[in-house]
């Protein structure tokens, strides 16, 4: 998801805005279809149901920003040390 330019504030500010976006269209659904207050509920929790995706999304991204690349690193040192901790062939 790097790699698509997606950042962890990026995707916390798509759940904030999908829960704005789910009482704007719970609203706009309301009032345009006064006799079906049902529908107008569903579409809000449609759009809402977003909102914890794009947060956990966003979590996963901020771990990936903070440990991701230094994992790597510190993976490629071990092995570096690994090489160095090997004994050596007396005889």
């Amino acid at each position: 998801m790097r790699k698509m330019g997606l950042s962890s504030k990026l995707l916390y500010t798509m759940g904030f805005g999908s829960i704005g976006m789910s009482i704007a269209t719970w609203g706009a659904s309301l009032r345009y279809e006064a006799n079906d207050i049902g529908r107008a509920d569903r579409w809000g929790i449609f759009i809402g149901q977003w909102a914890p995706t794009f947060f956990a999304l966003g979590t996963a991204m901020r771990l990936e920003e903070q440990w991701g690349s230094r994992s790597r690193s510190d993976a490629q040192s071990e092995h570096r040390l690994g090489d160095i901790r090997d004994p050596m062939h007396v005889g």
